[in-house]
């Protein structure tokens, strides 16, 4: 039988304006050997603009789960949003030898897919010099709105990101999106990069200056 189950559905209808967040964040317990999932759909309708920032998701010890995130959008739709995942609490010593999580992002306009990616992590992935390097936190900042593609993205965020030492941040435009990684050993430090980064996009995809959420400061 399966474990916990958790759908999040958000709808931002036709020229809409919404940001979406917590105020804590998302905590996977450890598994009596069943699978549990989080499947968060996010519809963004035409001339609409969703934020997507929620805090970090963590992984416990001996976990077992599917995080799934899936964004449509439908015409000329914008969309900015991350998600940092936490493999293990390092800040207590306790790593991810037994634990395993998949994680998809599904990126698609008008139903055509603009990014697609799944990605297994479990102590061999975060351990090997091909995949995680011995570090426990990965982040996607994930970015879509229709001038994407006439920005210069490799002067776009000019100081506002550096990289501490141990990290690594890289910034990658394909097709129709924006894609900024992060890989450390820090979530507060991802969360720093992407709040940054964050600060230079709003302008742009969202046509107004950056203003963070109350809620973070609680």
């Amino acid at each position: 039988m399966p474990g916990d189950s958790l759908e999040v559905d958000v709808n931002a209808g036709e020229g809409a304006q919404v940001l979406v967040t917590a105020p804590a964040a998302t905590k996977i317990y450890r598994s009596d050997g069943r699978g549990s999932s989080l499947v968060q759909t996010l519809r963004v309708a035409a001339g609409a603009v969703l934020e997507w920032l929620p805090q970090e998701t963590i992984v416990f010890e001996g976990a077992r789960a599917d995080v799934v995130t899936r964004v449509e959008l439908q015409g000329d739709a914008s969309f900015v949003g991350w998600e940092i995942v936490c493999l293990g609490r390092p800040a207590c010593g306790e790593g991810f030898r037994t634990g395993m999580c998949r994680q998809q992002w599904e990126l698609r306009r008008d139903g055509q897919p603009l990014v697609v990616e799944r990605t297994r992590l479990n102590d061999e992935v975060q351990r090997a010099g091909w995949g995680m390097r011995g570090a426990p936190v990965v982040g996607t900042l994930l970015v879509s709105w229709p001038g994407v593609s006439d920005v210069d993205y490799g002067n776009l965020f000019g100081d506002a990101l550096a990289p501490s030492a141990g990290d690594c941040l890289t910034v990658t435009r394909v097709r129709g999106a924006l894609l900024m990684r992060y890989l450390g050993n820090s979530a507060q430090r991802a969360r720093g990069h992407f709040e940054r980064a964050w600060t230079v996009l709003r302008p742009l995809v969202a046509k107004r200056p950056a203003c963070f959420p109350r809620i973070w400061s609680t």
